[in-house]
């Protein structure tokens, strides 16, 4: 972890993997099935399961479930296309619920 020493980051709270950083947090407006969740530009130190097309609250999308590289923790989702043209912004993005990471400086 000494390489984000000063970097404000998320890391998986089962085993405290570094997963995203600050910088990359775009929204805290998510929701997930434990709750709250984030969308962030980028993860890093994850597996993405596979593709799957699946009705969510603001629409129909391909998704797969982002995993902690590390144990294996199920964290969130990536979305890999929308079909909605209103909601193509979320194309690429991660989705990691907030229960499932620790805020670390």
């Amino acid at each position: 972890m000494a390489e984000f020493t000063g970097h404000p980051l998320y890391s998986c709270s089962k085993c405290r993997n570094p997963v995203a950083l600050r910088d990359d947090l775009l929204s805290k407006t998510f929701r997930a099935r434990s709750g709250q969740a984030y969308m962030f530009r980028q993860a890093m130190n994850i597996m993405v399961g596979q593709k799957e097309d699946r009705q969510l609250l603001t629409g129909h999308f391909t998704i797969a479930g982002i995993y902690c590289s590390n144990c294996g923790e199920e964290l969130g989702w990536k979305y890999f296309r929308a079909y909605d043209p209103k909601q193509k912004h979320k194309e690429g993005r991660f989705i990691i619920e907030k229960s499932k990471i620790l805020k670390e400086y």
